[in-house]
């Protein structure tokens, strides 16, 4: 038999009990080790949680306060784009009768909307001047608040914490004057009676001409299916489709319908002509009517019509009805007509060459010849001087003749041309003066575009907070045992930063919606300019962030409130003009977004500030990284000219701030004022607590000193 030692740590089989109870207690000890070194670091890190939270509560302020200030940019802009449109409406409202009454409202409260603007504008700046220098008192105190409120969150602690911008001061905040806008105001208001005396000298012409365009529409085709052209054509020559075409209205027609109709009926009426019977009469006639359409025929080749919505220029020639007027033409001058020698041994003229008596024909002559000259009257077709003249004499005489309706037409171009002519120099007056103020206004939203509100706050960069656990926390908690000594967690510290990001939510546009509650309302319940004012300026405000499409349709909905249509045209023109003008400008979008604020590494916050406490960090920051166990001052050094910057200002404060009223159409008209209500923090805890709360945590750098105090 064979026998082995046997030692406390093992047997055969490799184990003892001795080796199991010694493994289980380094086993227990090693867990209970572990959970309380993660007890310790949990107990530690909400510091850090704590700071985090307080860096955010500061920012946040920065970002309110942004909001607001894009608030106030979008009113100074949008009322600068409301006075110059309202200007041009009431510049467009001069071109015709029917809107210049409006005019002078519209022009009054342009020049209202200027002055709201530069006064709003200059109060926003001041007001919100003050508020930015109170902006790192602001954040100090909330920032202390959020701190002190998760005291109540964690067993034993005491949470102190303050909150630094970076930079701690803004830089001032200018609007600016709207000069540009009041200069174009200016120029219309002495411009403004010529341009509406001028487009009511051209109204009244164009209305004349129009009256004379009317009734040459209603002889050429608009009396159908009475006796007219159109009707005369048909019935007459047999004319159709389109050598005679029928038009509805007067707005589609113009005079070279009746012009084109005339040379259709006269070739049609030559081609067919032939003697109405077998007489010699008969067919002297109908020689004489031939000669009579061929002159009418040439007279109409060297007709026109040249029409545009600038200038009128026709010649539509009229037709000889009676001998007096054949005499005035080449019918009468044209030797044509066959003469012979009579047994007297006087000259007979003939009517055409196929009178039996036109046998032995002498020479051609004229009925200019017969008139001054001893002719003889040929006894079978008794050609005289009125014969010629008696051709149209009847057609022009009652209306079932086409001539009758032509002639009527003839006389209304003429009346048309000259009320056109009359018209067109008043409208070109009218049209320089009002695109030259017109070319003066994109000067004005360029300018508004470019004198805006515009900030760069304290805290511009972002805030680093500054926090202190200065309670003490049991180090064991719900770990204590045999395997765990007692002991508590000192006071702990740590530090955070928060930077400003846009995130492009609609909260800006929420705020501003928001704050015209009931405007649209009330602009729908007010009449006349005051009313085109609120519409146009709220139509801005809500689509503010629209640029260039916010402006348009602002533009668009005042044009459509203005009855512009007129007789002389000029009231169309503005509106295109103006639109035209608007679109040109490029406006580009606004930023309407809420500033969001978020964590970012305390370096990346403290690398762009400029002043004392940024450069201050970053050394102490470097000294603790390069020794971390050397005790440092760092807030006491740090805070000292923070506490004085934070605390200017800030005295006398009620609960709240108001930075501006808008008063849109004068005064007794529709106010909104524009009040930021003071953050309730500042409220609560008072200059005094937020002065000590400076002082607890400059101080704590003594209760910490040999510890390592960068968390």
């Amino acid at each position: 038999m064979c026998f082995r030692s046997e030692g406390l740590l093992r047997d055969d089989n490799g184990m003892t009990t001795t080796g199991m109870v010694l493994a289980l207690l380094i086993t227990l000890s090693l867990v209970f080790t572990a959970a309380q070194v993660y007890r310790i670091n949990s107990a530690a890190a909400e510091v850090q949680d704590v700071a985090d939270a307080t860096a955010l509560a500061a920012e946040n302020q920065v970002a309110e306060f942004m909001l607001v200030v894009r608030f106030c940019d979008a009113v100074v802009l949008t009322l600068s784009l409301t006075s110059a449109i309202v200007c041009s409406l009431g510049v467009a409202a001069l071109c015709t009768p029917a809107t210049a009454v409006l005019s002078e409202g519209l022009l009054s409260a342009g020049r209202h909307l200027i002055e709201t603007r530069d006064a709003f504008a200059e109060r926003a700046a001041i007001a919100l001047n003050k508020l930015q220098e109170a902006l790192p008192f602001f954040a100090a105190a909330c920032a202390a608040g959020v701190a002190t409120a998760n005291s109540a969150d964690s067993s034993g602690s005491d949470y102190v914490g303050i909150a630094v911008l970076v930079p701690s001061e803004g830089e001032n905040i200018e609007a600016g004057t709207a000069e540009k806008a009041k200069q174009l105001l200016d120029d219309v208001d002495r411009q403004a009676d010529d341009i509406r005396s001028k487009a009511r000298e051209a109204e009244e012409a164009s209305e004349e001409a129009n009256r004379s365009k009317q009734r040459a529409f209603e002889r050429d085709c608009g009396d159908n299916p009475a006796y007219c052209m159109y009707e005369r054509a048909g019935h007459l020559a047999g004319l159709s489709g389109s050598e005679n075409p029928l038009y509805e209205n007067v707005d589609t027609w113009s005079f070279a319908v009746a012009l084109d109709r005339a040379k259709a009926y006269y070739r049609q009426r030559l081609g067919m002509e032939v003697p109405d019977g077998p007489s010699y009469e008969d067919q002297a006639r109908s020689a004489l009517r031939t000669r009579f359409y061929r002159y009418v025929i040439d007279e109409l080749k060297s007709a026109y019509v040249h029409e545009s919505d600038d200038s009128f220029e026709a010649r539509i020639p009229h037709v000889p009805t009676n001998t007096a007027q054949m005499r005035a033409t080449s019918l009468y001058t044209d030797a044509a007509y066959p003469v012979t020698t009579a047994l007297s041994g006087k000259p007979v003229m003939h009517a055409w060459a196929g009178c039996p008596e036109a046998s032995d024909v002498v020479y051609l002559g004229s009925i200019q010849s017969l008139d001054i000259g001893d002719f003889e009257t040929c006894p079978t077709c008794g050609f005289t001087v009125s014969s010629m003249g008696k051709v149209a004499a009847a057609s022009s005489s009652i209306e079932n003749g086409f001539e009758y309706h032509y002639e009527a037409v003839a006389d209304e171009a003429e009346a048309y041309q000259k009320a056109r002519k009359r018209a067109d120099a008043p409208k070109a007056e009218v049209k320089h003066r009002v695109d030259d103020l017109f070319g003066k206004l994109l000067d004005v939203l360029k300018e508004a575009a470019d004198k805006r509100i515009e900030a760069s706050p304290p805290g511009r960069y972002g805030a680093i907070a500054l926090v202190v656990n200065a309670g003490s926390t049991s180090s064991v908690g719900g770990f204590a045992s045999g395997f765990a000594s007692g002991g508590t967690l000192g006071p702990r510290a740590a530090v955070s930063a928060a930077t400003l990001v846009d995130e492009g939510s609609d909260e800006g546009r929420t705020a501003i919606n928001s704050a015209l509650d009931g405007l649209r309302d009330s602009g729908g319940a007010v009449v006349g300019a005051a009313g085109i004012v609120l519409d146009a300026w709220s139509w801005l405000l809500v689509a503010y962030s629209d640029g260039q499409g916010a402006v348009i349709g602002a533009v668009k909905q005042g044009l459509n409130a203005l009855p512009l249509v007129g007789a002389s045209g000029l009231g169309t023109w503005a509106s295109d003009k103006l639109k035209s003008a608007i679109e040109s400008v490029g406006l580009q979008p606004v930023k309407v977004g809420a500033l969001k604020p978020a964590l970012v590494n305390t370096r990346h916050v403290a690398d762009k500030g400029e002043g004392q406490f940024a450069s201050g960090y970053l050394s102490v920051k470097r000294i603790v990284v390069e020794h971390p166990l050397m005790s440092t001052d760092l807030f006491s050094s740090l805070l000292t000219d923070v506490e004085r910057m934070a605390l200017e200002q800030v005295e006398g404060m009620g609960d709240s701030l108001e930075i501006a009223s808008i008063e849109l159409v004068g005064e007794g008209g529709l106010s909104i004022p524009i009040t930021i209500p003071i953050p309730e923090e500042v409220k609560s805890q008072g200059i005094g607590a937020i002065q000590g709360i400076f002082d607890r945590v400059r101080s704590f750098y003594i209760e910490t000193t040999g510890v390592r105090v960068w968390e």
